[in-house]
């Protein structure tokens, strides 16, 4: 088993504090590949909150009080409130991978009606998605090297977990959630690939797609296409490079993935306005 936690106060981790409008408790992580089975039995409950993400496997949930696990698999968030029982155990058969973060705050119900999470349920399906992982990570590092302002920080993951929830809840109604799924993933490849030849009609196939659809789908949820999005990942990068750096233009252009660098000039000016040139000229930061 490995595990990764991280707490405000290791001497309080179940607090209740109702003077301040959100506060994170502690925050952790469980990849079960050895540990034969790893149990958590709190029928009493606690006295915070709790938002479990399943990034892999499934877990094994007895809720109010039942005799009967209700298997919970990856993509769905499990919400417990305060003094709410829980009980629950996952296997590393199931290669069980799990994000935690206990909450508190005399906002947290306001927070919660506000991004329409559950009132009722226990159990809702978020997508299967890199979001959620890397912001539990962050909030984890956060809460382990405690810099200045980290409190604050760490306040604005967990929001950013709310919205991401919220988005995906939003977005539902109107896209099949499997589809969602299918653009973040893509979405993500593009965004740690953007620098290299990327080809969207080989990702559609690669990836058991119609290309039409696809880029359909795509452009549905993310409000822009395919080679849209990685053109303006490019930019965004090429704009960092030509403030922060003395690269020169050509070496510039093969960074953010384009070899002709008079292409690569045309398309920044077509989406900038101003050459290259001219754009570090006007953003060029001060030593």
């Amino acid at each position: 088993m490995y595990i990764n936690v991280a707490y405000v106060d290791e001497q309080n981790p179940n607090l209740e504090d109702l003077s301040v409008p959100l506060r994170i408790n502690n925050c952790g992580y469980y990849r079960l590949h050895t540990t034969p089975m790893l149990r958590t039995p709190i029928p009493e409950g606690r006295n915070d909150y709790q938002l479990l993400y399943i990034a892999a496997g499934k877990g094994y949930f007895y809720f109010k009080g039942s005799k009967e696990p209700t298997v919970v698999s990856k993509g769905n968030m499990i919400l417990f409130r305060p003094r709410e029982p829980q009980v629950y155990h996952y296997y590393s058969v199931d290669k069980t991978e799990v994000y935690w973060v206990h909450f508190t705050g005399r906002k947290v119900e306001e927070y919660l009606e506000r991004y329409e999470l559950p009132h009722d349920e226990n159990v809702f399906y978020t997508g299967v998605s890199p979001d959620y992982p890397w912001i539990y990570n962050q909030m984890i590092r956060e809460l382990q090297i405690q810099r200045v302002n980290h409190e604050d920080m760490i306040n604005l993951y967990m929001h950013h977990i709310f919205i991401t929830i919220n988005r995906y809840i939003k977005e539902g109604r109107e896209t099949k959630n499997d589809t969602i799924n299918d653009i973040e993933r893509a979405a993500h490849f593009f965004k740690d690939n953007y620098n290299k030849p990327i080809s969207i009609e080989q990702y559609a196939s690669e990836h058991l797609m119609s290309v039409n659809w696809f880029i359909h789908s795509f452009k549905s949820v993310m409000k822009i296409s395919p080679m849209q999005y990685i053109i303006s990942l490019r930019i965004a990068m090429a704009k960092g490079y030509l403030e922060n750096s003395m690269q020169n233009i050509s070496e510039i252009s093969n960074e953010v993935g384009y070899e002709n660098s008079l292409y690569f000039s045309r398309l920044f000016r077509k989406y900038t306005g101003v050459s290259p040139t001219e754009y570090r000229k006007r953003n060029k930061s001060k030593p």
